[in-house]
């Protein structure tokens, strides 16, 4: 185990092994470090990302300019946000960290307790309420936890020391201030195969070489929330593995910007608005969400971020106490919800349409319906258990019930903010249009809903309606809460795994007067 295991046999062609490091300096782990200074402000946080060699693809087409692209930047903003919500509110968003003795972003803080994941979720509202989409830290957040744990435990069993590697590297992480990106999500190519049995072994994230200063991995992950925006990366197995998949049982964290690493930037619906100049159009012009296709090429792991290698047998409880973590997270989108019910109200309002009462029994329906996400998402928080590294992980059984609301509530919101809304959320003329000295006129005559509120309130509203709803914020509003952190059968899964159905059949028994003794026909 650890750095003495062999490569396993997984089909990878014999020149792909090698056990004589090539690379003429190595990038170790303290290297690595020293191209970080700390980070304070959102300020600081985009400036950190500029003059980093790192590949980005979009369009088909290298961009020489990431960080002020105008597809990209919305998403570097939502993000920088966490930044100056801390210095803003370091009440909700900083917390106490023991392993530095200093305060740190919450979105760095290892939980130590039940009331560390309380105000993660209320933080995690917070930002949703100020963004209006994804911030895209909350995987990196959950995965430090994780990692906190399931590291202890392989070392109790093996005797390994990737506990005391995975602090060393999280001091670093949390004096400057850094952002993690979370690399689960491996392509899958065939479903009905195990990792070590795709034709391609790509698919998988795996190691292909071994040397004495480390490991090198080859494969993507998919999906990646943030990913050119974060300044590490943490690469770990999306599911269960066995013996024959120990190469694939890899668990790792590098750096942004990594020789081998490159990204395939994610579409979303509506993005080259963002191209077309103006800002009301965009619905929400100042922040957006970020997916990337992150792929690995023969990318260094030094053995000081090396936290699994070949403990395979601790995979599958390792995804379990990431879903744990994260589909509670997704309290993120009562955030989203709040705006979403806040459009529908103020749209109401600048039609004339706010008194009826119908319009107001839709308002507490969308109330409802958040509230009954962030009421199941906060109660596995307060019902954490300790696990034995010393932290708190989330009630699995209400973290299932949150994600698993989160999968359908987003859509009856919307739904209700679009019939608040009418059909001028879909054939509403252009931006473009509204400012023609010909056209522009006759728009603000006819499309005049109050007299008190201009037109242009109302066009601005309706697009954010339209950008929360169908555009690219529906990404994270809507898709990603359907399919982040498993589909909707992968919590109901784990609802029958957790519910103890024989215990409660019990409890009627009794009520029903029926012995556990009779025989049953």
């Amino acid at each position: 185990m650890g750095m003495s295991m062999p490569l396993a046999s997984v089909g990878l062609e014999e020149s792909c092994v090698s056990l004589v490091d090539s690379t003429p300096e190595i990038d170790t782990a303290a290297r690595r470090w020293s191209r970080f200074k700390p980070i304070v402000t959102g300020d600081d946080y985009i400036n950190s990302l500029r003059n980093r060699d790192i590949a980005v693809y979009l369009f088909g087409e290298k961009l020489a300019n990431p960080v002020d692209h105008p597809i990209i930047r919305p998403s570097i903003n939502a993000l920088a946000r966490t930044y100056d919500l801390a210095l803003e509110d370091p009440e909700l968003a900083s917390a106490h960290s023991p392993l530095i003795n200093d305060r740190v972003n919450r979105f760095l803080h290892v939980v130590q307790s039940p009331d560390d994941l309380v105000m993660k979720n209320r933080m995690q509202r917070r930002m949703g309420q100020l963004t209006g989409t994804c911030f895209q830290r909350c995987a990196g957040l959950d995965t430090m936890s994780v990692l906190h744990s399931i590291t202890y435990d392989i070392d109790q069993k093996h005797g390994t020391h990737y506990h005391q590697r995975y602090l060393d590297w999280l001091k670093q992480a949390q004096t400057n201030n850094i952002v993690l990106a979370a690399g689960m999500t491996d392509p899958k190519g065939d479903r009905s195969k195990r990792p070590s049995e795709q034709a391609d072994p790509d698919l998988y994230m795996h190691v292909t070489r071994r040397t004495e200063h480390g490991v090198y991995v080859k494969g993507a992950k998919a999906h990646m929330t943030g990913g050119y925006n974060s300044h590490w990366i943490a690469v770990m197995p999306t599911m269960n593995m066995g013996p024959d998949d120990k190469d694939y049982a890899i668990v790792g964290v590098v750096p942004g910007d990594a020789k081998g690493i490159s990204h395939i930037y994610g579409r979303q619906s509506c993005d080259t608005r963002a191209l077309e100049g103006g800002e009301i159009d965009q619905g929400n012009a100042r922040f957006g969400g970020q997916e990337t296709l992150v792929i690995f090429d023969e990318v260094f792991i030094p053995h000081d971020h090396i936290f699994m290698d070949g403990e395979y047998e601790f995979c599958q409880e390792m995804v379990a106490r990431f879903t744990a973590y994260h589909r509670a997270s997704y309290v993120c989108k009562t955030g989203l919800g709040d705006v979403m019910v806040g459009a529908a109200a103020a749209i109401a309002e600048y039609n004339g349409a706010d008194q009826a009462s119908h319009v107001r029994d839709k308002l507490v329906e969308m109330t409802h319906l958040n509230e009954t996400i962030y009421s199941s998402a906060i109660a596995s928080s307060h019902e954490a258990k300790p696990l034995p590294s010393g932290i708190f992980m989330n009630d699995l059984m209400l973290a299932n019930v949150c994600k698993h609301n989160v999968t359908r509530f987003p859509y009856e919101i919307s739904r209700l903010a679009q019939d608040l809304a009418g059909g001028l959320m879909v054939t509403l003329p252009s931006e473009k249009d509204f400012d023609s000295e010909v056209t522009g006129p006759i728009l603000r005559k006819y499309l005049q809903g109050r007299s008190n509120v201009p037109v242009e309130h109302r066009q601005r509203m309706l697009r954010l309606i339209e950008n929360m709803t169908l555009g690219r914020n529906a990404v994270g509003y809507l898709t990603e809460s359907l399919h982040g952190a498993g589909s909707p059968q992968a919590q109901r899964i784990q609802i029958l795994r957790t519910m103890e159905a024989e215990r409660k059949k019990g409890y009627a028994e009794d009520l029903a007067g029926i012995s556990t003794d009779d025989e049953k026909s």
